[in-house]
């Protein structure tokens, strides 16, 4: 609804004179239009990103981490396992998620950490979606789920846990996976852990032939 008040409209009240009636608002959440706050949230972001740099910097110079786990893990081969990796190429890795909407959902990410999708070459996010090509594949393949879900968090303001390093999320769904438990609750319910999940798609990853065998699926 849009809610405004001018001297045509005052005018009108005190003639008692009727004005043609406005289109009745569609259904849905009310809208009070307020330009103004442009300004104020433009400048709450840059301070929000000073303040996420000075985080970054204190980060790197105190734990010895990078800020991104997806980077400090792309940088760690060897802790693949434990850090739940089911696939590693040249340009990234997908992995499970440790904190799940549903059992299997993974995460997909540069070995490049940048903040934003056109942070990214050309052929960085072509290799990027490459990726995500490849776990959409094995997640299919794996779970049969009966949809997914894909997308991307850009920025902090938009739900990014990991702000500074772009990642894409791909959640399996089923009919009935949000119930009373998790609308009424507040509570997910997880029915593998992460160790089965892992297990179940690496070894789907190696029946399939890796990624060459995985990227002859894609192109046939």
């Amino acid at each position: 609804m849009r809610l405004h008040w001018d001297a045509m409209d005052e005018k009108t009240v005190k003639s008692g004179s009727e004005k043609p009636a406005e289109p009745k608002p569609e259904a849905g959440h009310t809208a009070l239009q307020a330009p103004w706050r442009l300004e104020y949230l433009e400048q709450a972001d840059k301070a929000e990103g000073a303040h996420a740099a000075a985080a970054e910097t204190g980060a790197r110079a105190g734990a010895g981490g990078s800020g991104s786990f997806l980077l400090d893990y792309w940088n760690r081969p060897h802790g693949d396992e434990a850090n739940h990796v089911v696939v590693r190429t040249g340009e990234g890795l997908i992995l499970l998620n440790a904190f799940p909407y549903t059992s299997g959902h993974l995460l997909v990410a540069l070995g490049e950490a940048r903040p934003t999708l056109l942070d990214y070459t050309a052929q960085q996010r072509a290799a990027l979606w490459r990726l995500v090509d490849l776990a959409m594949a094995l997640m299919l393949d794996t779970l049969r789920p009966q949809g997914v879900n894909v997308g991307v968090n850009q920025g902090r303001a938009a739900g990014a846990g990991v702000p500074q390093h772009l990642h894409v999320h791909l959640v399996p769904r089923w009919g009935g996976d949000v119930n009373f438990m998790s609308v009424v609750g507040q509570v997910r319910i997880i029915p593998a852990s992460l160790e089965l999940m892992a297990q179940r798609y690496r070894a789907a990853w190696r029946a399939g032939g890796g990624e060459v065998g995985w990227g002859r699926r894609l192109q046939g």
